[in-house]
C-alpha cells in the first residue's frame, strides 16, 4: 500500500467493495460470498467425481477435527501433546465452542477465558489488546507458535483452536509478558474431507458468509481454502447525524501440503484478512461519579461521524517443514513473511455539542513487517536408566514497523500534508502527517528444554533461553515556527539492545493417566521498546517471575477435564502509562495472586459443558522514583477485576435439536487516575453479568442454529482505555440465524 494514502483508504483496501450508505456494498459481499461458496461447492464435487478413476491408496489420517470441548492436542509447548500432560495452565478454545456461540472474532471467542479482561486503543496500540491474571498481553500474541503482535484485530475463521498458556513463557517463545500467551492455531490440509459453507443474517444488519473446503488432490498432498465476509452494524448512533459503528471483513485463507502421513511434510499457506470498520470509541466517565455517564450511555449515544474509520489489511505467508526422522525424533522449521498495514481516525467522546463534528480526532497509521525463521528439533530417548523428552531450538526475527499521524481537517475524516501549514478548505486527498517514527529490531534466539522421568510417575521439566535483541526506535518530530510553518525536523533514536536469559521448571508427579499434580516456575522478560516505549535502555528489561501448583483431572474416561491452579506472579520495572507517548513508569513493582478453576468437555453423552472461575488479588507494591505515583502503593492495579466467571453449556435433544447458553460475569474493574500526587481516585467500569443462548437443529448433511447474544440486553462496558478516559460498551442484545450445509 501507497504509505501516502489516496484519497479514501477504504477503496484502496479493497476497490472491489466500495462503501455505501444505503447498504449496497453488503449486498455485493454477500453477492460475492455466494458466488464463491457455490463455484467452490461445484469444483470440490467435480474433483470428487474425478477421484473415482484413481487407483486405490491407503489414506492415514494426519490430523483429527475437534468435535467438543476438550482439546486433547496442543503444540504450544513447542511439541505435540495432550494439554492435561504440560506442567503449566493453559486454556483452549476449540473450533466447536466458538462456532456454537456465533463467536466470530478473537475477541468473542476469549471470552471464555477467565481471568481475561480487554482494554481498548489508546496511542496508536488499538486492535486486540487484552489483560491476563492482571498482566498486558499485546506482546504475547501468536499464529501457530510464532509472534504475531501488530495491532489489528484478528478473526477466528481460519482456527482450529486458541491456545492460552497461562504464566511466563518467555523460555519457549522470547520476551513477553507475566500473564501468558494467546496462540492462534491455524487449520490445516487434511487427507479426508472437511467442506462446510453457512451463511448467517441479524439484526442490526449483521450478515456473514464462511466456507471451510479442504480436498485431498493426491495420495499424500491436500488443499485446503477458509474465507470469510461479515457485515456489522449497531444500535449504538449518533443522535444528530444517524451514524453508527459498522464492522466490514473480509478474508481468504489458502494452503496445500504435500507428503502428509510420510516422513517429509511441507505446508504452504497464506493469509489474507482486510478490515473497513467504523470504530467505537466509547464514551466518557463521569467525573463525579467515576463511572460511566449514564446520560450518553443509557442513551446509546456515538460520537463517530461519517468520517470515522479504521481500516487494515493483513498478509502472512507460511512455509512450514516437518522431518520425522525417526517415530520418536522430529525436525520442524518454518519461514514466515507478514505485513500489517492500518490506518484509523476515530472521534473520542466528548460534550453533547460536539456529536455532529465528532470530538478531539485519535489518528494512527503503521506499516509492519515481519521475517521470522524458526527451527526446532524434539527426540524421545533413554539415558542413564531414565526417560528424556528433550526439544532445542532456534529463531531468527527481524521486524520493521513505521507509524505516524493523519492531518484533520474540520474533523471530518479528510486528511491533508501541506507545508506551509493548515489550509482551510483543503478536501478530497489524504496524505499522512509524516515524518514518522520508525522501530527496527532483529532478535536471534536458542532454548533447550528437557523432561525427565527420574522416577516412575514422577517428571522434571528444565528448560533455558537466550534472546539477544538489537533494537532502535526513531522518533522524528515536525520543528515550526510561530506561524505553524514546518521549517525542519528533529529526530531522537531510543536503542533497545537487551541479552536476556529466561528459565522454565516444573515439577510433575503423575500416579494415574487421568491425574496430574504439578509445581512450575518461570520468567519472563520485555524489553518494552519493541512495543514503541521511548524509554529504550532508560530502564531495565520488565522481568516477571510466576510460581504456580496445579492439578489437572480427566473425568468420565477422558470426556471431561478439570483443572485447579494457584499462582503467585510478580513484575518489575513494569510500564503501563501510554507506551507510544511517554516514557514515564508508573507502577516499577507489582504482583498478582490467583486461583483458577476449569471445566471442559462431556459430562454425558449428549451434555457438554465448558466453564472457567478466577480469583485475583493484585496489587501495586513499589512505583518508580520521581515519576510514580506514591498514592498508587498498595491499591488495586488497573483492569483487573478480583472475580471473572464463564459458562457455556449445551444438551442434545432427540431428532437432532440442540440447546444451550451461558453466561459471562466481570467484577469491577479500575480505570486510570490520576498521576503526580493525585490521590487515588480512579474511574472503574461496575460489574456485570451477559447471558447467551442458542438452540440448533443438526443433520448429517445441513445444520440451523439461532443464537441470542446477550439475551437480557444488558447495558455493560466491555474494554477501559489505558488512560481511564473512556469506555467502550458491550454487545447489545442481537438475533443470528446461520445456516450450514456439509458436503
Amino acid at each position: 500500500m501507497n504509505k501516502n494514502l489516496k484519497k479514501d483508504l477504504k477503496y484502496q483496501i479493497n476497490p472491489a467493495l466500495p462503501f455505501s450508505a444505503d447498504g449496497g456494498r453488503r449486498a455485493k459481499i454477500f453477492s460475492l460470498g455466494a458466488v464463491v461458496v457455490a463455484g467452490v461447492v461445484g469444483a470440490t464435487h467435480a474433483s470428487a467425481a474425478d477421484e473415482t478413476t484413481l487407483p486405490t491408496v491407503t489414506v492415514n489420517a494426519t490430523a483429527e477435527p475437534q468435535d467438543g470441548y476438550r482439546a486433547s492436542k496442543t503444540r504450544v509447548g513447542k511439541v505435540v501433546q495432550d494439554p492435561h500432560d504440560v506442567p503449566q495452565a493453559i486454556t483452549t478454545i476449540t473450533r466447536s465452542l466458538m462456532e456454537e456461540q456465533e463467536a466470530n472474532s478473537l475477541r468473542e471467542a476469549l471470552r471464555n477465558v477467565s481471568g481475561l479482561s480487554f482494554n481498548a486503543a489508546e496511542g496508536g496500540r488499538s486492535g486486540d489488546n487484552m489483560m491476563l491474571r492482571g498482566f498486558y498481553t499485546f506482546g504475547d500474541m501468536y499464529l501457530d507458535g510464532i509472534r504475531d503482535t501488530a495491532q489489528y484485530n484478528r478473526e477466528v475463521f481460519n482456527l482450529e483452536q486458541v491456545d492460552v498458556l497461562r504464566g511466563a513463557a518467555a523460555m519457549l517463545f522470547g520476551r513477553g509478558q507475566a500473564g501468558g500467551v494467546i496462540n492462534q492455531v491455524s487449520k490445516t490440509p487434511m487427507l479426508f474431507g472437511i467442506n462446510e459453507a453457512s451463511i448467517g443474517i441479524g439484526t442490526d444488519n449483521f450478515m456473514e458468509a464462511k466456507g471451510d473446503i479442504n480436498q485431498r488432490i493426491g495420495e499424500s498432498t491436500a488443499i485446503r481454502i477458509n474465507f470469510m465476509a461479515r457485515e456489522e452494524g449497531s444500535s449504538r448512533q449518533n443522535p444528530l447525524t444517524g451514524t453508527t459503528p459498522e464492522v466490514h471483513r473480509q478474508g481468504f485463507a489458502p494452503s496445500i501440503a504435500f507428503g502428509l502421513g510420510t516422513n517429509h511434510e511441507v505446508t504452504l499457506s497464506h493469509f489474507f484478512l482486510s478490515t473497513n470498520d467504523r470504530a467505537d470509541y466509547g464514551v466518557p466517565f463521569d467525573s463525579t461519579t467515576k463511572r460511566p455517564n449514564q446520560d450518553y450511555a443509557k442513551s446509546g449515544a456515538y460520537w463517530g461521524i461519517d468520517g470515522t474509520f479504521d481500516d487494515s489489511v493483513t498478509n502472512i505467508s507460511t512455509l512450514n517443514y516437518l522431518f520425522k526422522i525417526s517415530p520418536d525424533t522430529q525436525w520442524r522449521t518454518v519461514a514466515r513473511v507478514s505485513n500489517y498495514q492500518r490506518a484509523y481516525w476515530a472521534s473520542a467522546p466528548g460534550s453533547s455539542t460536539t456529536f455532529a463534528t465528532g470530538g478531539g480526532a485519535k489518528t494512527r497509521q503503521t506499516d509492519t513487517d515481519n521475517i521470522v525463521i524458526q527451527s526446532d528439533l524434539s527426540s524421545k530417548f533413554n539415558l542413564a536408566g531414565m526417560k528424556h523428552e528433550f526439544v532445542s531450538g532456534v529463531e531468527y526475527l527481524k521486524e520493521e514497523a513505521q507509524r505516524w499521524g493523519l492531518a484533520n481537517v474540520n474533523n471530518r475524516g479528510v486528511y491533508y500534508k501541506d507545508l506551509v501549514g493548515f489550509v482551510s478548505g483543503i478536501t478530497g486527498e489524504i496524505i499522512d502527517t509524516r515524518p514518522n517514527n520508525t522501530y527496527n529490531g532483529d532478535t536471534l534466539s536458542i532454548y533447550a528444554q528437557d523432561t525427565v522421568e527420574f522416577m516412575p510417575d514422577w517428571r522434571l521439566t528444565a528448560g533455558i533461553r537466550r534472546d539477544e535483541m538489537d533494537s532502535d526506535y526513531i522518533s522524528v518530530a515536525s520543528v515550526t515556527n510561530a506561524s505553524r510553518q514546518v521549517i525542519g525536523t528533529r529526530t531522537t533514536t531510543y536503542a533497545g539492545n537487551f541479552g536476556e536469559n529466561s528459565y522454565r521448571l516444573g515439577l510433575s508427579w503423575q500416579p494415574r493417566a487421568d491425574a496430574h499434580y504439578y509445581l512450575g516456575w518461570s520468567d519472563s522478560f520485555s524489553p518494552t521498546a519493541d512495543l514503541y516505549q521511548l524509554s529504550g535502555n532508560q530502564f531495565p528489561a520488565e522481568r516477571s517471575q510466576v510460581s504456580e501448583l496445579g492439578a489437572k483431572w480427566l473425568l468420565f474416561n477422558g470426556d471431561l477435564a478439570l483443572r485447579a491452579s494457584l499462582y503467585h506472579a510478580v513484575k518489575e520495572w513494569e510500564r503501563n502509562t501510554d507506551l507510544e507517548s511517554t516514557a514515564s513508569i508508573l507502577t516499577k513493582k507489582r504482583e498478582s495472586n490467583g486461583f483458577e478453576l476449569e471445566l471442559a468437555g462431556r459430562i454425558t453423552e449428549n451434555w457438554e459443558v465448558f466453564s472457567g472461575f478466577s480469583l485475583i488479588d493484585g496489587e501495586i507494591l513499589e512505583v518508580a522514583p520521581v515519576t510514580g505515583n506514591p498514592n498508587f502503593v498498595g491499591k488495586e492495579p488497573r483492569n483487573t477485576p478480583k472475580t471473572t466467571f464463564n459458562v457455556w453449556s449445551t444438551y442434545r435433544l432427540p431428532m437432532g435439536f440442540k440447546v444451550g447458553g451461558g453466561a459471562e460475569y466481570k467484577s469491577k474493574r479500575y480505570g486510570g487516575a490520576p498521576t503526580g500526587t493525585a490521590a487515588f481516585n480512579p474511574n472503574y467500569a461496575p460489574s456485570y453479568v451477559r447471558w447467551d443462548a442458542m438452540v440448533a437443529y443438526e443433520q448429517p448433511k445441513y445444520a440451523i442454529k439461532f443464537n441470542v447474544q446477550n439475551l437480557f440486553d444488558k447495558l455493560y462496558y466491555d474494554a477501559l482505555y489505558d488512560n481511564g478516559g473512556f469506555v467502550v460498551p458491550g454487545q447489545a442484545r442481537r438475533f443470528i440465524l446461520s445456516g450450514e450445509y456439509k458436503f
